[in-house]
C-alpha cells in the first residue's frame, strides 16, 4: 500500500514516515562528554593563567618588595600641640583617618585610627593615656599601638613621622609585622 503524501502544514519539515523526523544522526552529538571535558579543562586553564599577573602583584605586596611611595604631609607646628594633646588628620589618603599624639617634649606617635577589630574609630583618652575603641571596648597602648584589652588582636598601623624646622610631617605607614 502506498503511503499518501502529507499536506504541507509546516509541522514536519520534510517527508518522513516515523516520529523521529527531528533527529539528524550525522550532527546528533556535536559536543560529547570528552569534548565537554576538554572545553572545561581549557576554560579552567585560561582562567588560571589570567590570574597569574594578579597573583604576582599580591605576592610582591605581601613579601614587602614593592614599597609604596607615600606623600609627605605637614600635620602641625610643634608649638601648636601641647604634651598629651592629640590631633586628628587624614593620611595617607583623604579617606583614611589618623591620630597624632604628643607624648613628651620630643616624643610623638601617630596611628591610623580605625580599630583593627571592626574598623570603628579609635579615640585618644588623655586621662587614661591610652587609645580607646568604644564599639567593643578595645584598648591600645599609645607607645606601641598594640592592643591591651578587648577583641582587637593586631596593633594599629603606625604612621612614620619626621620633625623638620619646627613642623611635624607624616612620611609613610609602617608595614604590619607579625
Amino acid at each position: 500500500m502506498e503511503q499518501e503524501k502529507q499536506p504541507k502544514n509546516h509541522k514536519i519539515p520534510f517527508e518522513e514516515d516515523n516520529y523521529t523526523h527531528n533527529i539528524r544522526k550525522e550532527g546528533e552529538r556535536k559536543l560529547d562528554r570528552r569534548g565537554f571535558m576538554k572545553t572545561m579543562v581549557g576554560a579552567a586553564g585560561v582562567f588560571a593563567v589570567s590570574t597569574l599577573p594578579w597573583g604576582a602583584i599580591a605576592a610582591k605586596e605581601l613579601a614587602g618588595l614593592g614599597k609604596k611611595a607615600q606623600p609627605k604631609l605637614k600635620l602641625a607646628e610643634v608649638k601648636a600641640l601641647g604634651i598629651g594633646d592629640a590631633l586628628e588628620f587624614a593620611y595617607p589618603t583623604e579617606h583614611e583617618s589618623a591620630l597624632l599624639i604628643r607624648l613628651g617634649e620630643s616624643e610623638y606617635k601617630a596611628y591610623q585610627n580605625a580599630c583593627t577589630h571592626l574598623k570603628c574609630p579609635v579615640f585618644w583618652s588623655k586621662e587614661k593615656t591610652e587609645l580607646v575603641c568604644p564599639c567593643h571596648h578595645g584598648f591600645f597602648d599609645v607607645k606601641t599601638g598594640a592592643p591591651t584589652a578587648g577583641p582587637p588582636k593586631r596593633p594599629l598601623p603606625e604612621i612614620e613621622l619626621t620633625i623638620e624646622q619646627g613642623a611635624i610631617y607624616a612620611t609613610g605607614v609602617k608595614r604590619y609585622e607579625t
